[in-house]
């Protein structure tokens, strides 16, 4: 069993745990954070009474920031047990688990971190603090961890491409109205309820919770993993492209002048590179 760097287990109860992300300053989704998801994701499958998992986040004004594109070579691609490569592996290991995953989203999901929250079988978020977004395209990249697969099967195509190719910051109201998450409620009401939710579940009987997501998982999920391996091929060649590496640079000129404001507001950035 692999030491965690980055996520710390709470384990609620045997039926409970919650897994929280700490990844200073801004939750930057890393390497380093893909191979440790994938050591979670084994603890979660080797638990024979673990009912659900609730992820969530250290810092107030990020969920999972974002993919560093900076790293985008290092990426894992290593097969995991379903041969896939690492990634891949993991979320879809999450999304067949019999294990309710949740997603609590307060702060800045986007990208790998917007994927990973689609990913989960459940998404609650902050009205005040959560925003999401799928910024590759305004970076030269497609999504590739995911989101071209899974986003439209929840927004439908319209909406799916908008998120995609306007490549905008989306607030948690409007991601609730577009089917991206499940719902959004007040930030002081958030933990609460997730809690609620997490140990009214946790008393179900576990095989009847693991046939519903099964039996709801042949009409809900990417059907090929083919699909996810195209995107993330796509996305690993376009982060090699001149015209990328000449945008990350304006980006970080813009970054420079922006300060802080660039992460909390990268929607509205990008558009300006």
């Amino acid at each position: 069993m692999s030491e965690l760097t980055q996520f710390t287990i709470t384990e609620q109860s045997a039926a409970y745990w919650t897994v929280t992300f700490n990844n200073p300053p801004i939750n930057l989704v890393n390497p380093e954070t893909i191979l440790e998801l994938q050591e979670i994701v084994g603890r979660i499958e080797a638990s024979s009474e673990l009912v659900v998992v609730v992820f969530d986040s250290a810092h107030p004004d990020f969920f999972f920031a974002r993919y560093d594109l900076s790293r985008a070579g290092e990426t894992p691609t290593a097969p995991g047990p379903t041969g896939l490569p690492t990634w891949i592996d993991l979320t879809t290991r999450l999304e067949q688990s019999r294990v309710v995953s949740i997603a609590s989203v307060r702060g800045r999901a986007r990208g790998a971190g917007s994927e990973f929250a689609l990913a989960c079988d459940l998404r609650f978020a902050s009205i005040e603090r959560a925003f999401f977004g799928q910024p590759e395209v305004a970076a030269g990249v497609i999504p590739g961890g995911g989101a071209i697969e899974r986003l439209p099967r929840l927004a439908g195509r319209a909406k799916a491409l908008e998120i995609i190719i306007g490549a905008d910051d989306f607030d948690a109201q409007t991601a609730e109205r577009y089917g991206w998450i499940n719902r959004a409620l007040p930030d002081a009401e958030l933990d609460d309820f997730v809690d609620h939710f997490a140990r009214r579940i946790a008393k179900f009987d576990r095989f009847a919770i693991s046939e519903a997501k099964r039996l709801v998982n042949r009409a809900a999920v990417p059907p090929q993993p083919e699909a996810l391996l195209e995107s993330q091929t796509s996305f690993l060649k376009a982060v090699q492209r001149p015209e990328v590496r000449e945008r990350g640079l304006r980006a970080r000129s813009v970054a420079v002048e922006a300060g802080a404001d660039f992460e909390l507001r990268l929607g509205h950035y990008l558009g300006q590179v």
